[in-house]
């Protein structure tokens, strides 16, 4: 009997390793980028990008970072939201310092700041862990955010205790500030947040990510093979830590136009680690599945709403929200612990063995 075996097989390593191994994972993400680089600003409107797109890519870059850390390295954080502080206030001290230096420069350079607190308060990691080690950078988050309510020079000593984000221009356009288009801010955060993700993805496809991955299965048996704990861990936080800073500059300076201290509370923290966990600990595209899934829901019912002639007050949606993320996170927990990401990995599967799935 004859028969040959259907699907995308691989016969070495490095392309079992690839970013993305099967065909139509590839034509999708292209899609996917021509919809988001092309059609969406084309014709979506002011508040589509201002109040949905550029919301979820900022979210979806700061759950990258927290998943870099508690999803491929195993380590718990609670201080998400005063990292991204970190780079919102490192940001805007560069901008008013250095005006005639492109804004862009200064967002990702920000996030190296950020990733320098996060080393700094990732050192405990080596000798405790688990809820001890979310109990540190917890203390972080309440020290970072005392730190930018009650030293002035971060804000410049703005009488409005706030960042007011000025007017920069790039390649003659505004890009931010109150004259700035949304269709410029959108596309600016997508190519940041998709050169990130990229960078992101090869990272813990490579020597980096296998070294954070063995970390989170078993520090000991790790460091017997030879990996080195305090360098691979204090990466992961500098790594994660300069992912939440460049996601806060980016909020702060592309989506408010300025912004309080109380923005970066411990709720925001919480708000990024349930969309790690809906999304799926351990992978890229499940961070940008539970950004989104968290984010525009409350949107989704406000419009489910209206179309019903029911409109909802938005702090009845905000408590909608959180009772069914409530929900959600239990329901993930007990029928599929590694979020949307794992049905997407199911999906994948079956498009590997097309057209005879199983």
């Amino acid at each position: 009997m004859f028969y040959r075996e259907a699907g995308q097989f691989k016969t070495d390593y490095a392309a079992d390793m690839a970013v993305f191994p099967i065909r139509q994972d590839r034509i999708g993400l292209a899609l996917i980028l021509f919809v988001a680089f092309v059609i969406v600003p084309a014709f979506g409107s002011d508040f589509l990008l201002q109040v949905v797109m550029i919301p979820t890519l900022v979210f979806a870059l700061a759950t990258i970072g927290l998943n870099l850390l508690t999803g491929y390295t195993g380590l718990l954080s609670l201080g998400t939201a005063g990292f991204m502080g970190v780079g919102a206030f490192a940001c805007y001290k560069l901008t008013t310092l250095f005006p005639g230096v492109s804004i862009v420069i200064w967002v990702l350079a920000s996030g190296f700041f950020s990733a320098a607190i996060g080393a700094a308060f990732g050192l405990p990691s080596l000798r405790i862990k688990g809820f001890y080690l979310a109990v540190a950078t917890l203390a972080a988050q309440f020290f970072l955010q005392w730190c930018f309510v009650r030293i002035p020079w971060l804000i410049n000593y703005n009488v409005s205790n706030a960042i007011e984000v000025p007017e920069r221009t790039l390649l003659g356009l505004i890009v931010t500030g109150p004259k700035a288009s949304p269709e410029v801010r959108y596309l600016i955060t997508l190519a940041i947040v998709v050169a990130l993700a990229w960078v992101a993805s090869n990272i813990v496809h490579g020597r980096i990510g296998r070294s954070w991955m063995a970390v989170r299965d078993m520090d000991i048996a790790a460091e017997l093979m030879g990996i080195r704990l305090l360098p691979t861990k204090l990466l992961a936080f500098a790594v994660s830590s300069f992912y939440c800073g460049v996601a806060g500059a980016l909020m702060v300076f592309f989506w408010f136009g300025g912004a309080e201290p109380d923005v970066f509370s411990i709720s925001q923290s919480f708000l990024i680690l349930f969309m790690v966990i809906i999304g799926g600990l351990g992978s890229i595209v499940g961070s940008f599945m539970g950004a989104a899934f968290i984010y525009i829901l409350p949107i989704a019912l406000g419009s489910l709403a209206a179309a019903f002639n029911a409109p909802i007050p938005p702090a009845t949606l905000e408590h909608l929200r959180y009772m069914i993320v409530g929900a959600m996170i239990i329901v993930f927990l007990i029928v599929e612990p590694h979020g949307l990401a794992a049905l997407w990995r199911t999906t994948k599967q079956k498009l590997r063995t097309w057209p005879f799935p199983y």
